[in-house]
């Protein structure tokens, strides 16, 4: 990690932040210590993006948590992954999809709706584009709304993963407190 975290927060809001997200996932996130905590204000952002991808996007939950851990997996964010594995599990959706994710496009797993997504939120990953066909192969699977929705949560992922990556931001190990948890 390129900058020591920061333990003890300054401000009544970030201090309630700290304890919030201590209280909801287990412990603090990195990106909240490193980031949030030089950057005040910072946190009411990120906040409002969640609450909306938690509450605003209507694509089934297992379907919307694939398109952002594949893109966190192709781009090596270990954090967004960890913490994306880590909501699946909170949520009890299966994980056998998301050990297969990498093989979506060969996976029996995976319905031509999810392909058609995931496919989508590949090249968009890597080329920051897409081509018609496969645009017209997501249009074949999901109304317009779920277009945006699916382009969305991936550019929030790539969003989010641009900000770790080059701190060199990695697990907070969420996924096995989850597990622990969940047992």
């Amino acid at each position: 990690m390129r900058l020591q975290p920061i333990e003890k927060p300054k401000g009544l809001m970030m201090r309630l932040a700290y304890y919030f997200t201590r209280r909801q996932f287990g412990k603090v996130m990195t990106p909240m210590k490193v980031v949030m905590a030089r950057m005040p204000g910072s946190e009411k952002i990120a906040y409002e993006i969640a609450k909306f991808e938690l509450k605003g996007i209507s694509l089934e939950h297992s379907l919307h948590y694939m398109v952002g851990l594949l893109t966190a997996d192709i781009n090596g964010c270990g954090f967004c992954t960890d913490l994306g594995r880590s909501i699946a599990i909170r949520e009890h959706i299966s994980m056998e999809k998301f050990d297969a994710l990498l093989e979506y496009r060969t996976s029996a797993l995976f319905s031509a709706r999810e392909r058609a997504a995931l496919a989508y939120a590949e090249e968009a990953t890597r080329h920051k584009r897409v081509s018609d066909a496969t645009f017209e192969e997501l249009r074949k699977h999901f109304n317009e709304r779920e277009i945006v929705e699916i382009t969305w949560v991936n550019a929030i992922e790539n969003y989010f993963n641009l900000i770790n990556l080059p701190l060199e931001i990695d697990s907070d190990g969420f996924c096995e407190l989850a597990q622990t948890r969940a047992a």
